[in-house]
């Protein structure tokens, strides 16, 4: 009996990634299909190619992406937003999820992304985090003097974490991304690094 539990989560263990990917797919695909269908059945009739929702999406989202890189479109945008930067409880969800979102864009602050050791003078306990900030110009006063960073420290299992603002010369940069170090730490660190991939230098807690 003991052996079917193991071999049961570990089948769902395997299963339940693939089974969700393909069930967001899915809802896209779904999506995009209705979309293309109430916009091009008054040009096309009754002819219709399945698979073409998912190239109408596809297209649609480069489209936004090409217009939001305008100037012109991103202050149109900045209007659009008002009613969600404004709103008491939907302002702190919409800024929580834009800042976040915007963290790991491609026009990001790259040069401020970066994985580190967090370790602290006087204790064995290794913590791994992202720096999220190196300079502290445009906050209050009240941040101790010194060369300080702003380092994210994931919680796994969840969306959420801590930020604290440390002296520089507590972290240490590691060869891993962003993305990994995301990835890893919502499941605890417990897959194992692919063999090759950089990563002898990470310590997991």
């Amino acid at each position: 009996m003991k052996n079917l539990y193991r071999y049961f989560f570990r089948g769902l263990i395997t299963v339940l990634p693939v089974a969700l990917t393909l069930y967001l797919l899915y809802i896209f695909l779904a999506w995009s299909e209705t979309l293309t269908l109430w916009v091009l059945r008054p040009l096309i009739g009754s002819f219709y190619v399945p698979g073409l929702g998912l190239v109408f999406g596809v297209l649609i989202i480069l489209l936004i992406g090409y217009l939001v890189s305008k100037p012109g479109v991103r202050k149109l945008l900045s209007f659009a937003e008002l009613p969600f930067t404004n709103l008491p409880v939907v302002k702190s969800i919409y800024n929580s999820l834009k800042s976040f979102a915007d963290y790991f864009s491609p026009a990001g602050k790259q040069g401020e992304q970066s994985v580190v050791i967090l370790r602290m003078p006087g204790h064995a306990m290794e913590i791994v985090g992202l720096i999220t900030r190196r300079s502290f110009a445009d906050l209050p006063a009240g941040f101790l003097p010194g060369e300080r960073v702003a380092v994210y420290l994931p919680m796994g299992y969840m969306i959420g974490g801590y930020t604290v603002f440390v002296p520089a010369d507590w972290v240490q940069p590691i060869a891993m991304s962003v993305e990994e170090a995301m990835r890893s730490s919502l499941i605890a660190w417990m897959a194992r690094p692919a063999a090759g991939a950089g990563h002898d230098d990470a310590h997991a807690p």
